[in-house]
């Protein structure tokens, strides 16, 4: 690691076309960066990669958390790369055998927050734990589909629902588990990841 790391971690060397295609500057710490980073690890064969990126968190407390403001700059600042990222990995040959996993740790409700019933001076979203959106791409998973519906205000699934378990499944599926046999002993008998609901969700594999 101490002849490796160094080089994989330089994005210096990168030619001009890759840093214009995901908006990279290096020495400056952003989600762009990171991304382009995340590719050198794939290709290096690091066979797990994950990325953060806070700021998403839109209750509209502030104008950095307003959806009108702050969420429409973070998307300005994570499609690009995320984009790109997905584009690399297919024109270097990695995408088919690189599964790759966006989401959060839940939706967002559909009407503005309203916290201790005062007018708000941005507009801004709460936690929602009944629907939200995960997408993946690569790694065994259909191109261009989609699997799931709410209501039409967003609020409830109506179609296609899964649970944390399904889609903790499914990973394990594309990453060449069986997650009814990965199992791990606790309390007396054996426990499973995805508990005793998960279920591969057949739908998006190709």
């Amino acid at each position: 690691m101490q002849m490796s790391v160094p080089e994989v971690m330089n994005i210096n060397s990168e030619p001009d076309y890759i840093h214009q295609l995901y908006g990279t500057q290096p020495g400056k710490a952003s989600f762009a960066n990171n991304c382009l980073l995340a590719r050198k690890l794939v290709e290096q064969g690091v066979r797990f990669v994950q990325l953060f990126d806070w700021g998403c968190d839109s209750h509209g407390t502030d104008e950095s958390l307003a959806i009108d403001y702050g969420l429409k700059n973070k998307c300005r600042e994570i499609d690009r790369p995320i984009s790109a990222l997905l584009l690399d990995l297919k024109q270097r040959g990695l995408l088919d055998e690189t599964l790759v996993v966006w989401g959060g740790e839940f939706g967002r409700t559909p009407m503005q927050e309203n916290r201790e019933n005062k007018t708000m001076p941005f507009l801004g979203r709460d936690h929602h734990v009944e629907a939200f959106t995960m997408w993946m791409a690569g790694g065994g998973i259909k191109k261009g589909g989609s699997w799931g519906e709410t209501d039409e205000i967003g609020y409830y699934p109506t179609k296609g629902k899964v649970s944390l378990h399904d889609v903790q499944a499914t990973i394990l599926n594309q990453l060449g588990f069986d997650h009814e046999k990965l199992t791990y002993q606790f309390q007396g008998r054996p426990f499973r990841l995805t508990d005793v609901e998960g279920k591969v969700i057949s739908e998006i594999i190709s």
